[in-house]
């Protein structure tokens, strides 16, 4: 395996060119990616930097990006770079602080370097595979809390676009279950997001109806070295493929599970 503290030092570089951006550049023009979905041409001016970036940096890896049609990943590749220029672009442009710049390397389907970097919320989340997860820098980890009853949960957004009916009939069962056995439900509108709060503690699980490597991947590595518990809505190991994600403390996510796979 290559050198992940090498390869996590140029991440965090590529994912400072987007925090920056964000602080300094308007949204530009929106465009409609499809019903309610959106994208700015900041989105895709820095996504084409970061690409650049990590291409003169890393020329032997592989980019995938959600702003060049997005797509999936291939499981046999040695090692992609998976990105999401502006997670919670909705939130930015409406000048709600929740967005980040998400960055992930991947290595044959799984994610061994995540950088998360929220610009207006000081907030900077990193982990490489086997290294620990810190956030500005100081080690974090997942909550210990035990009772479904004690825990703070976020949800992923409600769907967007083609068949959006249909997947949120599910999403809003799932919410009223999550409401009637949890402390509180949270909807905070960036994945990657979602999941560093559970790694750092802040919250105690979530709950992401959908799996866009761009959202999840760096989110995934941060939590898994956090010490939270993160699976497939089925309750299989994650993996680029899965629909659903569930993390969470590791002493609700069988609980957790079996609410969510009720509905």
């Amino acid at each position: 395996m290559k050198d992940l503290n090498a390869l996590l030092a140029i991440a965090q570089e590529a994912a400072d060119i987007g925090a920056k951006r964000m602080t300094t550049s308007a949204p530009g023009t929106v465009s409609a990616k499809s019903d309610r979905d959106f994208v700015t041409e900041l989105d895709v001016r820095i996504q084409h930097e970061i690409r650049d970036h990590l291409a003169r940096a890393t020329p032997d890896i592989d980019f995938l990006g959600e702003e060049e049609g997005g797509g999936t990943i291939d499981e046999t590749t040695e090692y992609v770079w998976v990105l999401d220029p502006i997670d919670g672009t909705s939130n930015f442009t409406h000048g709600i602080p929740l967005c980040a710049t998400s960055l992930a390397l991947v290595h044959r389907g799984e994610p061994v370097v995540g950088v998360i970097v929220a610009p207006f919320l000081n907030l900077r989340y990193h982990a490489t595979k086997g290294g620990g997860a810190y956030c500005n820098d100081k080690p974090i980890h997942a909550s210990e809390t035990t009772d479904l009853s004690r825990a703070v949960v976020s949800i992923g957004d409600y769907a967007t676009g083609p068949g959006a009916a249909e997947k949120n009939r599910r999403r809003f069962a799932v919410t009223q279950a999550l409401a009637e056995n949890v402390e509180r439900v949270r909807m905070f509108g960036a994945a990657s997001l979602d999941l560093a709060w559970v790694a750092e503690g802040r919250t105690d699980a979530c709950v992401i109806l959908s799996n866009k490597p761009w959202d999840t991947a760096a989110g995934v590595t941060i939590s898994r070295e956090s010490n939270a518990s993160i699976k497939d809505g089925n309750g299989s190991a994650y993996s680029p493929s899965s629909l659903s994600i569930i993390c969470s403390s590791r002493h609700i996510d069988d609980d957790l599970r079996i609410l969510i796979q009720a509905k």
